[in-house]
């Protein structure tokens, strides 16, 4: 019988407290009109096996000196700060315009200027409270994609914003994109467009829209979609903060272990393991080592890791191109003996090797086709074994500037994503002194053994208090 943590209990009890109030909601469109001839806009073939679900940013940020006035003031900055949020977008919507349409089939948006949807929403909660150790279902009370009637009211909105209001001044800000039109990349260049028409700055670059379709063309294939397993089910996702301290002890350690078992033909003098390498490899073995706990034997595993293409392109994609430019690239163990740490770090660098020299050049030729065609054998392959595989998702949001998004009151102090949806997924963030912030979504049974695992919490701590 599984025992019920005293933090899982702690998070029950606070999730049930916490009281969100929707102030209001509305459609932002752009301030000009798109022009007709702009109308249909194409998405590329990367677009189209991607996901139509929305993916989700929360960026939190410190009261100001308001904080110090009475909750009439509170408001009344709120809204001053609300207005600004939400002429600035119009503004932003002008320039990225298919985020203001609707997707008309698979590989259109119809830019009919119908627009985002817009929440203002409040909450008695100090931000400080939920900081002391954020819980991911109370996360989710401010997502714009959980609220029922907001998603019934949106009518297939692409971009769906939340703007919160705590107790003490503090705000999030919570940003619902589809992962059809956008990776993460694509987002930052959303964000810094939008920033700067807030604090009235000279625009950034003009985005490069069009640029995805003419590299990629759409094409008409059966079973496009890309698998995501959605269950109806929820899992459990924890936060693992591994400090800059620990990440160097994790790659002195497996830098160790390399210099002891290299061959004779091996450069591993020249194999400096990054921070991203040392902590997923960590992060994989204990999960594995989890499942077979659960199951009481070993499976094969593979970890699908997600590459970005844009300076893998010839000439590089830049950064202010629309859609999506990353590729999963898979890592396998096949026994049990391969479960070293330093062995599954190899494997990483190996499998990205290989991908770039090997694989990334199927994306130059031919307009990525055959990358796809080869993807979708080898998924569908994978899912016919799946009961003997254990599959595993990782995406790396660390490098980006995500910390850096000041719509005029300053950086964030925490950022997060969530996805309670879909398991066995590991997403990466920058830790403020170098270190790593992981994500982890296991189902429950899993996440049980998981979070307790000695080798984990050797490195990593699970869920610490976020300093404002």
């Amino acid at each position: 019988m599984n025992v019920e943590s005293p933090q899982r209990k702690k998070f029950k009890k606070m999730s049930t407290m916490i009281r969100t109030e929707i102030i209001s909601r509305r459609c932002i469109k752009p301030t000009s009109p798109t022009p007709s001839h702009l109308k249909s806009f194409k998405i590329s073939l990367l677009d189209q096996i991607s996901p139509n679900i929305h993916g989700n940013m929360t960026l939190f940020y410190s009261p100001n000196a308001a904080a110090d006035s009475g909750a009439g003031d509170l408001l009344s900055h709120f809204s001053a700060k609300s207005q600004l949020l939400q002429n600035a977008l119009a503004e932003t919507l002008t320039r990225f315009y298919p985020l203001a349409g609707r997707i008309r089939d698979t590989a259109t948006v119809d830019c009919n200027d119908d627009g985002a949807v817009y929440i203002e929403a409040r909450t008695d909660t100090r931000l400080s409270d939920f900081l002391s150790h954020p819980d991911f279902d109370i996360l989710e009370h401010f997502l714009p994609s959980t609220d029922k009637e907001t998603m019934e009211l949106s009518n297939g909105s692409m971009l769906l914003v939340r703007f919160t209001l705590f107790g003490c001044g503090g705000t999030a800000v919570s940003i619902s994109l589809t992962h059809k039109i956008a990776d993460i990349a694509a987002l930052i260049t959303v964000l810094q467009s939008w920033t700067a028409a807030c604090r009235a700055r000279t625009e950034p670059d003009v985005p490069d829209l069009g640029l995805g379709a003419s590299l990629f063309p759409p094409r008409t294939i059966l079973g496009m979609s890309a698998s995501v397993n959605i269950a109806a089910e929820k899992f459990t996702a924890r936060r693992f903060v591994f400090t800059g301290f620990k990440v160097g002890e994790l790659k002195s350690r497996v830098a160790t272990s390399l210099g002891r078992d290299k061959s004779d033909d091996e450069d591993i003098d020249q194999f400096h393991p990054s921070r991203v390498e040392v902590v997923l490899a960590l992060i994989w073995r204990c999960a594995m080592s989890a499942s077979r706990s659960k199951t009481g034997s070993f499976k094969p595993s593979a970890l699908f890791q997600a590459v970005n293409l844009r300076p893998r392109m010839e000439p590089p994609v830049p950064g202010t191109a629309i859609g999506n430019f990353v590729w999963p690239f898979a890592v396998t163990v096949e026994e049990e003996k391969e479960l070293d740490l330093h062995a599954l770090v190899k494997k990483m660098r190996e499998g990205i090797k290989d991908f770039i020299e090997k694989k990334a050049i199927k994306f130059k030729e031919g307009g990525g086709f055959e990358a796809v065609m080869e993807f979708l054998k080898e998924r569908g392959e994978m899912l016919k074994k799946k009961k003997e595989t254990v599959v595993y998702k990782c995406s790396s949001w660390c490098r980006f500037p995500l910390y850096d998004v000041d719509y005029g009151w300053g950086n964030p102090v925490w950022m997060s994503s969530v996805n309670k949806m879909v398991s066995n997924t590991v997403a990466l963030m920058d830790v403020k002194d170098g270190g790593v912030e992981a994500l982890v979504t296991l189902n429950e049974q899993e996440m049980d053994i998981f979070e307790q695992h000695h080798e984990l919490l050797q490195y990593a701590q699970l869920n610490p208090s976020i300093d404002i």
